[in-house]
């Protein structure tokens, strides 16, 4: 959401055969560098020394050789599958656990799940450049609900026992007495209980005189759908956040429950390491290739009708994988997997207007700044900060102004050409993605003005760094696309959430997964966003995207 933390993978396994060899490892630490005396404490420090040489790529190998968790040491994926999800961020590791999840225990190692992902080291990945938000405050009732669901997930994340679905997620489910293992959440037997470290600080929105009311009616909906929401005047919000110049803010909404941020990483490696113990594969590889046979009915046994050619990381050489059901979750990249060879051009209509946009985080260090109480403040300009740990640091960013392309209107009338001059001027505004290279000048010239402005503090703000990452950009209507390809069933897509994909994984794994085993939603009706509002032309509007 907003923008984009890294950290160093951590968790990664021993090799396949138990052996203790480290691919990609440090070197080995020879047998006079363990203790001699006590003999079982010497013993005990030599494991304790390989788990850290299996945790850690290489020194000056920039991670070359590394196998993620859950990846089989042999790079070549398997000669088939039942079905391939394309794209291994969290999304479709989402897709990937829900699918064997809702299999049921008795059929929990019948169905063969393959996930590929090109990108191992998760270097240029939309999940773990994320700056990990969390919020409720959206103006799209699917947007809110699965959001509720998503926070109810997370926090009970490590719960055991069977409780019914209208307890535990706290909404009105399509179907309100099914019951949920949650033993199925994300915990595995003997493994530490996950910490996704959430912050509970909840999400600030200021509207100024002019979004005013817009503010105040999307707050009465937010209400209606259950969450937890206040708004402040600007003398509550001084009196609330002494820090924050109250100047050209008419309104503000607080969200009181569920929102703030967490540890992406954390998230996406729980979803793999569960997934894989359910019995999900994965290699690394990039989908180039496809090759469809007939279309499937969704209730019918799952038939091979699909040959994706799967090229091997750094290499030309490529492994047909033949399977039943493909789905899209790749993200930032889904557009492009759509005009892969093979696939017949009478079927890439409509186009998918998926497409990645660049975004920049900026880091800060202001010791006389907000503090710890600080919220996700979304500031009247569409720049955005949150605290960033403790002593003083911050992180935030903006996006350029979005002006889409796209037009409810029926005929080229002259507002029509009017909205796609706008769009290609703003365009240029939008950064280069080719690299994930960070314009510096973008932050002194156009964040940190709005942000002195809006906290006088800031003014003395120190640059501690940045980073860049891509939001999986529907230029359509900012909202994610789910479901069947309107003329090949056999492809399923989970992508376009524009930047709050992250914290609507768990939701649309789930909703994609009730779709491909059930034919329909069970948990949430999320029909409006399958692919029928791109054949109509029928956006749906969600103003709160940041």
């Amino acid at each position: 959401e907003g923008g984009l933390s890294w950290e160093c993978p951590r968790g990664v396994p021993r090799d396949a055969e138990g052996s203790g060899a480290v691919h990609g490892g440090l070197p080995a630490v020879p047998p006079s560098a363990a203790p001699i005396r006590p003999a079982e404490l010497g013993q005990t420090l030599e494991r304790m020394a390989q788990t850290l040489r299996d945790q850690l790529p290489a020194a000056g190998s920039g991670g070359r050789g590394w196998v993620p968790p859950g990846t089989h040491p042999d790079p070549r994926p398997p000669d088939e599958a039942d079905v391939v999800v394309v794209g291994g961020g969290v999304v479709g590791w989402s897709v990937a656990y829900w699918l064997k999840v809702l299999e049921g225990r008795r059929r929990r190692h019948g169905m063969k799940v393959l996930v590929v992902e090109r990108d191992p080291m998760y270097s240029r990945a939309s999940t773990v450049l994320s700056v990990g938000g969390i919020r409720q405050q959206f103006s799209l009732r699917e947007n809110i609900q699965m959001s509720r669901f998503s926070a109810n997930f997370l926090r009970n994340i490590n719960v055991r026992g069977v409780i019914w679905a209208g307890v535990i997620w706290g909404i009105q489910p399509l179907s309100l007495w099914s019951p949920v293992s949650l033993q199925e959440y994300l915990g595995v037997p003997n493994e530490p209980p996950i910490d996704i470290q959430f912050q509970p600080s909840g999400y600030l929105f200021l509207a100024s005189p002019q979004n005013a009311a817009a503010l105040e009616a999307t707050v009465q909906f937010q209400r209606d759908e259950g969450v937890q929401v206040t708004l402040l005047s600007p003398t509550q919000l001084k009196a609330k956040f002494p820090w924050i110049n109250t100047e050209d803010v008419a309104v503000a909404s607080y969200g009181l429950e569920d929102e703030g941020w967490f540890d992406p990483w954390t998230l996406l490696n729980a979803l793999r390491r569960k997934a894989t113990s359910l019995g999900v594969q994965s290699c690394s590889g990039e989908v180039r290739g496809e090759r469809w046979g007939s279309a499937r009915d969704p209730l019918a046994p799952l038939t091979p009708v699909c040959a994706l050619q799967v090229y091997m990381p750094d290499s030309l050489e490529y492994q047909p994988v033949t399977c039943a059901i493909v789905i899209n979750a790749a993200g930032a990249w889904a557009g492009k997997l759509l005009e892969a060879e093979g696939l017949p051009r009478g079927l890439c209509r409509p186009l998918l207007p998926i497409q990645p946009r660049k975004r920049y985080v900026f880091t800060w260090h202001c010791p006389n700044g907000p503090g710890r109480s600080c919220p996700f403040v979304i500031d009247t300009s569409g720049a955005y900060f949150r605290p960033d740990g403790s002593a003083g640091n911050y992180l935030g960013g903006m996006s350029p102004p979005e002006v889409s392309p796209w037009s409810p209107l029926g005929s080229f009338s002259p507002l029509f050409f009017i909205r796609h001059l706008q769009f290609v001027l703003f365009q240029e505004e939008e950064p280069d993605p080719s690299d994930l290279s960070v314009d510096h000048d973008y932050f002194q010239e156009q964040i940190w003005p709005r942000l002195a402005r809006r906290v006088p503090a800031f003014e003395s703000l120190r640059v501690r760094g940045s980073w860049a990452g891509y939001y999986d950009y529907n230029t359509f209507d900012q909202n994610g696309v789910l479901g069947p390809h309107p003329r090949l069933e056999n492809l399923f897509l989970a992508a376009g959430f524009s930047g709050h994909g992250l914290q609507h994984a768990p939701a649309a794994g789930r909703a994609v997964a009730e779709l491909l085993l059930k034919g329909r939603y069970e948990t949430l009706d999320l029909r409006r966003l399958g692919w029928d509002r791109l054949v109509d032309g029928e956006p749906l509007q969600e103003h709160g995207v940041v």
